[in-house]
């Protein structure tokens, strides 16, 4: 018969979907696990517990030693979700409780689309979540990639997010990622073979994660992290590894307030006839006309569009939009 002890506090640090690594309050690493079903509330989601979360546990004695039983989860100040690939009406939480997320852009090798981007960036927005791009892989651009990079990083740029360009092999590039992470809790995310696992080991030596070559048949990333992961840098901070995203479908939004999600649209909002304005066919739309004066993006309004007609229960692939 197990031993029941005091709850410890902790954060998860790394999900199998069976077993969490966790961390406690004293910097030790713990084995745990959940006994019965942890819901939360208004969520049907894949994995209940995510990377990133703060959990009360109990320390219990088996036949393998000590380890520890989750028994609740703290609430958390955000986090960031994405439909399942497997099951479209369920959801997948990538990480909980993070500070910035910086999702990484290749314009090759493999290519990132400006659907996903807009989809990851709206679900960032929605939650609350600041996002920095950083486009990797400068190194290997032709001189034509890298004008479609700069002409990106501009469209970006206007709609109010942070962008730098980097060769994740390159220590000089990703110095000032040391200062910016340090005493946080960040998250890198992005398509496999977009170089995240490349930039965390750029920035720490010592984590030695598993890198991964480009599929040249599909000229996509082989998948090299499996489950997401917490790491610690030595220069202080915490970075989470994801596995890599193929496809990043919305979850529970309400179409009428989309693009109260889109920061340059946001701003035009009150300058709409309508309050209720969907910025399609509407008569004194500022959004539309901002678009037609090329004033707003041509790829952020058309994504926007295709946001607002997809299908609720779809699951959408990386390459479904342009």
């Amino acid at each position: 018969m197990s031993k029941t002890k005091k709850l410890k506090k902790g954060t998860v640090i790394k999900s199998t979907g069976s077993w969490y690594k966790v961390i406690d309050k004293e910097g030790n690493p713990w084995e745990c696990r959940i006994r019965g079903k942890l819901r939360l509330d208004g969520i049907k989601s894949t994995n209940p517990i995510a990377v990133g979360d703060e959990i009360e546990f109990d320390e219990e004695e088996d036949e393998e030693g000590s380890i520890g039983v989750i028994r609740k989860i703290l609430p958390r100040k955000n986090y960031i979700i994405r439909k399942s690939i497997n099951l479209s009406k369920r959801t997948h939480i990538l990480a909980a409780n993070i500070d910035r997320v910086y999702l990484i852009v290749t314009l090759a090798s493999p290519q990132t689309q400006t659907g996903f981007i807009d989809r990851f960036l709206v679900t960032a927005e929605a939650y609350h979540i600041p996002v920095t791009l950083l486009f990797n892989k400068i190194d290997l651009y032709t001189q034509t990639e890298l004008e479609e990079m700069k002409a990106l990083v501009q469209v970006y740029e206007a709609a109010g997010y942070l962008c730098q360009t980097i060769s994740a092999i390159n220590e000089d590039s990703v110095a000032f990622l040391k200062n910016e992470i340090k005493d946080k809790k960040v998250m890198f995310g992005g398509h496999s073979g977009v170089g995240k696992s490349t930039l965390v080991n750029s920035l720490d030596h010592d984590l030695e994660l598993r890198t991964g070559l480009i599929s040249k048949s599909h000229a996509s990333g082989l998948h090299t992290t499996t489950f997401a992961e917490m790491f610690e840098l030595s220069s202080g901070g915490f970075i989470i590894d994801t596995p890599g995203i193929r496809a990043f479908g919305l979850i529970d939004f309400d179409k009428k307030e989309l693009s109260h999600y889109f920061p340059e649209m946001r701003e035009l909002l009150p300058d709409c006839k309508f309050h209720n304005c969907q910025h399609l066919n509407e008569p004194k739309c500022a959004v539309k006309q901002a678009f037609l004066d090329d004033e707003l993006a041509e790829s952020r309004y058309l994504n926007y569009v295709k946001m607002l007609e997809e299908d609720e229960n779809e699951t959408f692939r990386k390459d479904q939009y342009k």
